[in-house]
């Protein structure tokens, strides 16, 4: 029950958040896109997006293989 009011709890105080980010102009994006540096946002958040993927992967490599390890052992 305490996990579910926790959960409520988040939510109603994101609630502000995401009413008030609807209110907004996209002055910055504009800013961005006139000076042509939305195309380097964009290559950064790529990059970003990108080695996180990465990184999960060589993760659950790493853990598969020591699964199959522990596996064979026992």
């Amino acid at each position: 029950m305490k996990l579910k009011s926790l959960i409520l709890l988040v939510l109603f105080c994101l609630s502000g958040f995401i009413t008030q980010a609807q209110n907004t102009s996209p002055e910055m994006a504009d800013m961005f896109r006139e000076s042509g540096k939305i195309y380097v946002v964009i290559a950064v958040m790529a990059l970003v997006f990108g080695s996180a993927v990465t990184l999960l992967v060589i993760i659950e490599r790493r853990l598969k293989k020591l699964e199959n390890k522990l596996n064979t052992k026992a």
